[in-house]
């Protein structure tokens, strides 16, 4: 439910953003660690109790810190090598949280729990599980933190992290008209471009760019029978209609667009193309290649 102040309009808007602060962070792995124990399967540690002359199951805590540095090393750590959350003017990959988020998604399992006699309570008890329901619960904590932090990332029901994509016109709409390419080649490429353009790492919006790209340049041969010019002749002709000013509006950005892909490094690499080194600058490039192109498959045959 709302609070007072949210229900009165009362709170300032929360602040967007992609930075995972010291207090995010510890937000974060606090519930990552609330749900440890739903890996107990991979990381088992067989105990006995003396007094009951049982064994029972328990998770392996070591098992699962050795397991984590080899496979998210980066994971912030104390003094002791214990994994933890970072103090202000710590040093931190906020990007290996997000490994580690996605790797309890992806391998947790539904347990039972409890004292093995509700009287004595002489040890606690795992009983793993082969179902995974336990999933929708950690996914909504996850993303109830990202929401209420103003942090742009969603853990999806894919169980991998995605960055939420503000004033962008990659829309779901526009991710279905994708699926529905005919052409398998222009369809990969623009599906590869899709996820890379999730991706929380700025990195891989650089990868999406190029693959965009390409798609874009593969766009323009799609009536291959056509060649290369009057192919991309056709699309625009069918996109403006017969409006001789719709058809040089789009003639003039598919000639701005190829302009941006020789000029800029995103598909060549000599020295004489101009480096981007803004991530944002990665989005804009990206958002208005994909609104032609998402424009332009609507028109396709």
């Amino acid at each position: 439910m709302a609070l007072y102040t949210e229900r009165h309009g009362m709170r300032k808007p929360i602040e967007r953003t992609s930075t995972i602060t010291v207090e995010m962070y510890y937000l974060l792995l606090d519930c990552c660690k609330k749900y440890y124990k739903h890996l107990t399967y991979l990381f088992p540690q067989k105990c006995h109790d003396d007094f009951t002359a049982k064994d029972y199951l328990a998770l392996g805590e070591k098992q699962l810190q050795s397991r984590l540095k080899v496979k998210i090393p980066a994971l912030f750590r104390d003094e002791y090598g214990r994994i933890s959350s970072p103090e202000d003017g710590d040093e931190y990959d906020q990007y290996a949280l997000l490994d580690l988020i996605e790797f309890i998604a992806q391998n947790m399992k539904d347990i039972s729990e409890g004292w093995n006699n509700q009287r004595y309570q002489n040890y606690w008890n795992i009983e793993c599980l082969n179902t995974t329901n336990v999933f929708c619960d950690y996914q909504h904590e996850i993303n109830e933190i990202f929401m209420e932090s103003g942090l742009l990332y969603t853990l999806t029901s894919a169980k991998v992290v995605e960055r939420v994509l503000e004033h962008s016109p990659l829309t779901p709409e526009v991710e279905t008209v994708i699926q529905s390419v005919k052409e398998k080649g222009l369809k990969d490429l623009l599906k590869e471009a899709v996820i890379l353009f999730k991706q929380p790492d700025p990195v891989s919006r650089n990868d999406a760019v190029e693959k965009l790209w390409d798609a874009f340049e593969r766009m323009k041969t799609y009536y291959t029978t056509l060649g290369k010019k009057g192919s991309a002749a056709k699309i625009v002709t069918d996109m403006s209609g017969g409006q001789t000013e719709f058809a040089k509006l789009f003639e003039d950005e598919f000639k701005a667009l190829t302009d941006i892909g020789n000029g800029f490094r995103i598909r060549h690499h000599e020295t004489d193309k101009v480096d981007i080194t803004d991530s944002r600058h990665f989005d804009y490039i990206f958002n208005r290649c994909m609104s032609l192109i998402a424009s332009a498959l609507q028109y396709l045959n």
